[in-house]
């Protein structure tokens, strides 16, 4: 459940920062080519940081874990 509310909170905060920079003019029904090409952009750019972001945080999780574990160790004896 936590991670469900983590994923969408991501997908909020990204589709608020891309309909801010990319939207402009809210008088027509349909984006315009230029909006639609600016949000492609703008959302893949975020998706591809986050992807960085969580490979770099998977390669690091066993360091960290091995050291809470002897963290713990050492503060138990």
């Amino acid at each position: 459940l936590s991670q469900l509310r983590d994923f969408l909170l991501v997908y909020n905060r990204m589709t608020e920062l891309c309909f801010r920079h990319c939207v402009c003019n809210l008088n027509y029904r349909l984006l315009t080519g230029r909006e639609e090409t600016c949000l492609d952009a703008c959302a893949g750019k975020l998706v591809r940081s986050n992807h960085r972001l969580m490979s770099a945080y998977v390669a690091l999780m066993p360091s960290i874990v091995q050291r809470r574990v002897a963290d713990y160790e050492t503060s138990a004896a």
